[in-house]
């Protein structure tokens, strides 16, 4: 059975005017160049509310860093009250949405992802003496590279909202 660790999990929030398929796109590319996890969307669901709609979005993805240890990021995008609008920009009438979104990251860090150590409690022994004599420190080192993607995939999409709803 792989170890795995909850290495960061994190959240924001954002209100306000937004085009919700270029988010999303930008969210989804963004994961894929500048992490390289391989995305599988779980979850999409859409309700809606009158005139607005909420929707739910889970996806995973997974990198595999070494033959050892593997990156896990959980994305749980919630967005709610999503309507249609139309705003005014340099004269031009654009069509754009208009709503709240919160963003949930959770990353974790797999470490003897394809169950080497698995085989008796001898194994499980020696596991646990490489893992914590012999690569502390890159343990260290991939804790600190997935909370610093995680971190920087939230800020990104934070600046991206932020951008968006300055029209």
């Amino acid at each position: 059975m792989p170890e795995k660790d909850t290495i960061v999990s994190t959240k924001t929030k954002y209100t306000g005017i937004f085009l919700f398929k270029d988010f999303y796109r930008f969210c989804y590319d963004w994961l894929i160049d500048e992490t390289n996890l391989l995305i599988s969307e779980d979850k999409y669901t859409e309700k809606l509310e009158g005139d607005s709609k909420n929707i739910d979005i889970q996806w995973t993805g997974i990198r595999k860093v070494t033959d050892y240890f593997k990156f896990e990021v959980k994305v749980l995008f919630r967005i709610l009250g999503l309507t249609n609008v139309e705003i005014s920009k340099n004269n031009t009438k654009i069509k754009t949405n208009k709503g709240s979104v919160e963003v949930k990251v959770k990353g974790t860090l797999i470490r003897d992802w394809q169950g080497k150590f698995e085989s008796n409690a001898f194994q499980k022994f020696l596991r646990s003496i490489y893992e914590k004599w012999v690569i502390p420190s890159r343990i260290d080192q991939f804790e600190e590279k997935l909370i610093k993607d995680c971190d920087e995939f939230l800020s990104q999409a934070k600046a991206y909202l932020d951008l968006e709803g300055k029209h």
